[in-house]
């Protein structure tokens, strides 16, 4: 007994992509995505009707900028620097996105407490429609841990939780004390009300998180706000009560400036006020005492220059004070609060200028040290800017003081030159010239304080935000989530891929041939040829039918043209065995329908029912089974008694199993059995042998050294991989005369004779497609 032998050619090509095949397997379950997908789009519409729709609120502000928009002041507010200093955008986002001005809009608004009214499905936020609000006094952490339900018994009580309480008054409750305001008229038939209380600065940063403050374009000035929330009309609030927050602090800003000028003005005017009235009456008592009513012209002349000469040397000295003051100015420290001296005595534009760049850094410095922490970036740099400045003030000021001496030393020589001359003038108008020049001196600069006072009065009560609302708050009409098409595209991916896992899985625990290369991979045993699953009724097995063009009649036909190729001698006959390794892999099928195509072309055949245990074939073709092959094998009947004709062939004969003996192994164990072949094979040109399955009993080892050749059925989706290796042992050991294995009930998606040799055989098309294929095909 050997197996060397080639019944085929071997053609090494390329072959048809997988992905055909792996789809095919999807496509024949097709039921189960429908009934997913159906599934998936119910899911998601029921996920819909459960979540509570979120909006996205919009506004537009303006931030003015004198340097970005060319908005200017009038030449008294420059003077007096009330105008403010150029906006930098990147500190006014900060400054709407900071933790304070949040906190006073949270603060204002009660947001800390969220109400809802209870739906179908969800419980819906509601703000201005909520008929109480909640006024937190003294809360304790139970209130944090409880969601309040109020149901409502009449205009002036509600039901917390179960218990009563009274309305518009302050109430103890087990979550601290309380009030429940009532917005509107309340009664018993008014809807109840869920409040759930969240910590305050939980809502803060929640509400921080949810706002984006972002330029319209990189080079503007105008800031685009958004907020995303469930209640339009909470939303489009909190935007517009963040705005106003944002104005009042701009304004109070500017405020505290002008008053910090004002505070100085006044004080400067409560002096010069006492020195002044002191003058007056010193030049109202010596002229009574001395009785002078005019000078002479020559002394008009002289009071005339010193009073000039004064007024110069009276300015120089009121420099040289302001210099004093500045100097004590900048030797403070930054951060430390101080007023600005005032700098109207001195007209220098670069001192000016200085003095206006620290007072602007310094302002910066404490805007940002509300939002920064005292060792940001920011305020170390804003620090060194203002060190830097006020050196160059100190610098400044040094030489400023040398001009200033030098101008004072020579207008003191200018008064004694003109005194020494005054000397000449009699005593009493030299006397009444030193008191009136005074007086002089005083009234002009009381006067020159009391106009800028009202200017400074005028600035600050005409100081306005340094923003302007360009569209006001509004809520988009579509929800930004959930989305429904992405919800229901989602949901419909979700069903789509939940079959396709589930087969996945399927295919992974499923331990069955599924494919031609599991057997490829499992053994040597070559592979004579595929069958693609019968469509045909399960009760008949005889499907094979004259001039028959189907996918499974030309497979038929091309497992019989590969048997003259596994005959040792064409005269001689062949006997073939059919088995398996479990029941049910379509031995009958394969060998009725084998048998009936050799019939077709005029050779002899005669099938045998040798599975004694289970026959089967007299089944298929509505026989009786009175007399068979058992009562051949125990002497009984002569092969004429047994041979019986198939229904619509000619040369197609059958034997049936016969009476079921009760040792099957040892009546195949006969010497007639030896006979029996003897006898068939000088009738017939091919004995079939329809025998057990060899997984299960020996009867096909007991018949296998009678048979030319073997043919070992596997079935797609139904024989276990582990069998295989059965298979390969029994073609390595040779038990079985020229093994070989044909693949029986292979899906058409799995085929490669479906989808390439018979498809373009019957349907045309290319026909150089290459795959592995035995010559028979």
């Amino acid at each position: 007994m050997t197996n060397s032998y080639n019944p085929y050619q071997v053609y090494e090509v390329e072959q048809q992509p997988d992905l055909r095949v792996m789809l095919m397997r999807y496509v024949r379950k097709w039921p189960w995505f429908v009934v997913s997908l159906v599934l998936a789009l119910a899911g998601a519409y029921v996920y819909l009707l459960y979540q509570e729709p979120v909006y996205k609120v919009h506004a537009t502000v303006l931030i003015k900028d004198e340097k970005k928009s060319g908005l200017s002041g009038d030449g008294l507010m420059k003077e007096l620097n009330l105008f403010g200093s150029n906006k930098v955008i990147e500190n006014e986002i900060e400054i709407l996105t900071s933790f304070t001005l949040m906190d006073r809009v949270v603060s204002n608004l009660g947001l800390d407490v969220r109400y809802y009214f209870p739906t179908g499905t969800y419980d819906r936020e509601v703000y201005a429609e909520s008929p109480i609000r909640l006024i937190l006094e003294n809360p304790n952490s139970q209130l944090y841990a409880n969601k309040l339900e109020i149901s409502f018994v009449n205009n002036n009580s509600v039901l917390l939780n179960g218990q009563t309480y009274p309305v518009n008054q302050s109430i103890k409750t087990p979550y601290g004390q309380l009030r429940i305001f009532t917005r509107k008229a309340i009664s018993n038939t008014t809807s109840p009300v869920i409040a759930i209380v969240k910590p305050h600065s939980k809502v803060v940063n929640a509400y921080l998180a949810s706002l984006k403050v972002e330029p319209a374009l990189k080079e503007s000035t105008v800031l685009e706000m958004s907020l995303s929330e469930s209640v339009p009309d909470k939303g489009e609030m909190i935007l517009t009560q963040l705005i106003n927050e944002y104005n009042k602090e701009s304004i109070s800003d500017k405020n505290q400036e002008a008053n910090n000028m004002l505070r100085f003005i006044e004080e400067r005017l409560s002096l010069i006020s006492g020195e002044l009235s002191t003058v007056e009456k010193e030049v109202e008592m010596y002229k009574s005492t001395q009785g002078i009513t005019d000078l002479s012209a020559q002394a008009q002349t002289f009071l005339t220059n010193v009073q000039t000469n004064d007024v110069q040397l009276n300015d120089v000295n009121m420099r040289l004070t302001g210099l004093n003051e500045i100097e004590r100015y900048i030797e403070k420290q930054p951060g430390d609060k101080s007023i600005a001296p005032a700098t109207l005595s001195l007209s220098d534009p670069v001192l000016n200028g200085l003095l206006t760049k620290v007072s602007e850094l310094e302002l910066k410095r404490e805007e940002s040290s509300r939002i920064m922490a005292p060792n940001s970036p920011l305020l170390q740099s804003l620090d060194s800017q203002i060190k830097a400045v006020k050196s160059s003030i100190s610098e400044n000021i040094q030489n400023i003081r040398q001009q200033l001496t030098s101008s004072r030393n020579q207008l003191l020589a200018n008064n004694r030159r003109i005194e020494s001359m005054i000397r000449t003038v009699p005593g009493k108008e030299r006397a009444l010239l030193n008191i009136t020049r005074q007086q002089v001196i005083k009234n002009g600069l009381y006067t020159y304080l009391l106009q800028k006072r009202e200017e400074t009065a005028l600035s600050a009560a005409s100081a306005v935000s340094d923003s302007r609302i360009v569209d006001k708050p509004r809520t988009d009409d579509v929800p930004v989530q959930p989305v429904n098409k992405t919800t229901y595209l989602l949901f419909s991916i979700l069903g789509l891929l939940v079959p396709v896992g589930l087969i996945a899985v399927k295919d992974m625990l499923n331990n069955r041939v599924l494919r031609r290369s599991d057997v490829e991979e499992a053994t040597q045993t070559p592979i004579l040829g595929e069958i693609v699953k019968s469509r045909q009724n399960s009760g008949d097995n005889l499907v094979f039918k004259p001039r028959m063009q189907s996918v499974i009649g030309e497979q038929i036909r091309a497992l019989r043209t590969n048997l003259q190729f596994m005959r040792s001698d064409p005269a001689k006959s062949q006997v073939l065995l059919f088995t398996s390794s479990i029941s049910g892999e379509g031995k009958s099928f394969i060998s009725l329908n084998l048998g009936a195509s050799l019939a077709l072309v005029d050779r002899s055949t005669v099938i045998l029912e040798m599975d004694m245990r289970k026959p089967k074939l007299h089944q298929s073709l509505h026989m009786e089974n009175r007399m068979g092959l058992s009562n051949y094998l125990i002497g009984e009947a002569t092969i004429d008694d047994l041979l019986r004709p198939i229904a619509g062939y000619e040369n197609y004969f059958i034997i049936t199993a016969g009476p079921l003996p009760p040792n099957p192994a040892e009546l195949l164990s006969s010497p007639r059995l030896a006979q029996l072949f003897d006898e068939l094979k000088a009738r017939f040109d091919y004995v079939l042998v329809d025998s057990p399955p060899v997984g299960l009993v020996t009867d096909s080892q007991l018949i296998a050294p009678f048979a030319d050749a073997t043919m070992y059925l596997v079935r797609h989706d139904h024989t276990p991989k582990n069998h295989l290796r059965m298979v390969d042992a029994l073609y390595r050991e040779q038990r079985f005369q020229k093994l070989n294995i044909i693949l029986n009930g292979v899906g058409e998606g799995e085929s490669y004779y479906y989808n390439y040799g018979y498809g373009n055989y019957y349907g045309g098309g290319e026909t150089n497609k290459k795959r592995r294929l035995g010559i028979g095909k």
